[in-house]
């Protein structure tokens, strides 16, 4: 069996505040322990770096929480630590994620210097009132501003995350955010529509949404408008300008592997024999830092597993997959699956053309459904 590319994700679960759609793995804090957490990553990372099993680590993605609340001088350290345990690409993309309200030019700057070549902006709206209900920490000046900060710091590959569907927000208002976030020309954009999610304050307490007939016509507007600037959709909520997709997120897609480190994260590893396995990282903080023990749960996916996981990842994609890397990352024949895609082709759901399935425009508007029909009852 062929070990495909490996990424590593990194979780720094702190932030200034917590916001009210957020379900991840983050907890406010006034003063960050980041000394102290450094050495936990990197006492994490030499348990785990066998992992690799001598592959170069293609790609990095630090996330969070706030991972921009954390010092330049601490992320260069971390950074350093990882180089001496595993090798890294001379053509690493190493993603951060940072908020606005954390943004400041010295240390976007610092950041760049420390080895982290792309930032990915949580803008999310340059809408005031739209901010205000999402309960961000910044207003649209910041937001500006901390896009501008990035590209002086020389990041001229970056992204700004968008939602859609926010309380209150017409087509109009959706429109302005694109074309206010098409000004500064940015290489990605991730465009997405906010969800309720479970343990959330919104789900407690629900904001007012667009209906259901607003929110695709929002949809089917922002598409036109990123299509007529030059962006590609690559994935349901990602859109790049040629040749500047995240490699980072493709390669979840895609059903690469990726190592991870830091309270709460989530890994996936394939191995010669053709075990694939899921682990995560101990989810609170407080226990990660004590570093009794990094791992909280490993398991190795059954054969339906993998084939489930494996769909529901790149069905997302719109090129979709090909037979080769079907076969190749889930170590099965596209037989055991061959019922399944008839009936999806038959309902114009999915398509083929030589040896690739991907879904129609059809497909996407149902996608949840699509991938549904690989799930084991």
């Amino acid at each position: 069996m062929n070990l495909p590319p490996l990424g590593l994700y990194i979780h720094l679960p702190w932030c200034e505040r917590k916001c009210p759609y957020c379900d991840f793995n983050s907890h406010e804090a006034r003063e960050i322990p980041e000394q102290a957490y450094v050495d936990a990553l990197l006492l994490d990372l030499r348990q785990d770096y066998h992992l690799a099993q001598d592959r170069e680590v293609a790609t990095l993605f630090i996330g969070g929480g706030t991972p921009s609340l954390f010092s330049a001088g601490a992320i260069s350290r971390l950074l350093q630590g990882l180089a001496d345990y595993l090798p890294l690409s001379a053509q690493l993309e190493a993603t951060m994620e940072s908020n606005p309200g954390s943004a400041e030019a010295d240390k976007f700057l610092g950041f760049r210097q420390a080895g982290i070549n792309r930032l990915s902006l949580g803008v999310q709206s340059f809408q005031d009132d739209k901010l205000l209900a999402l309960g961000r920490v910044h207003n649209s000046s910041q937001a500006m501003a901390a896009i501008e900060y990035a590209r002086q710091a020389g990041f001229d590959n970056f992204n700004i995350d968008l939602m859609n569907g926010l309380p209150g927000q017409t087509e109009a208002d959706a429109a302005e955010d694109l074309t206010t976030a098409l000004t500064f020309n940015p290489p990605h954009l991730s465009w997405y529509q906010l969800t309720i999610e479970p343990n959330t304050v919104f789900n407690k307490h629900p904001p007012q949404l667009p209906i259901e007939d607003s929110l695709a016509d929002i949809q089917d507007a922002g598409e036109k408008i990123l299509a007529q600037h030059g962006f590609a959709q690559y994935e349901v909520s990602a859109y790049s300008r040629t040749g500047r997709h995240c490699r980072h997120n493709l390669n979840y897609w895609q059903f690469g592997d990726y190592l991870a480190l830091g309270a709460g994260a989530h890994g996936k590893i394939s191995f010669i024999d053709g075990r694939i396995q899921r682990y995560a990282k101990t989810r609170a903080p407080q226990d990660y830092l004590a570093g009794h023990r990094f791992t909280a749960s490993e398991r190795i996916l059954t054969r339906a597993e993998t084939i489930e996981e494996f769909m529901l990842f790149a069905l997302r994609l719109n090129e979709g997959f090909s037979v080769a890397d079907f076969e190749a990352r889930t170590g099965t024949g596209i037989g055991e699956i061959e019922q399944t895609l008839e009936g999806l082709y038959r309902r114009q759901l999915l398509q083929r053309s030589s040896d690739h399935i991907a879904t129609t425009a059809l497909g996407r508007r149902f996608l949840d459904s699509v991938i549904a029909e690989f799930l084991t009852p």
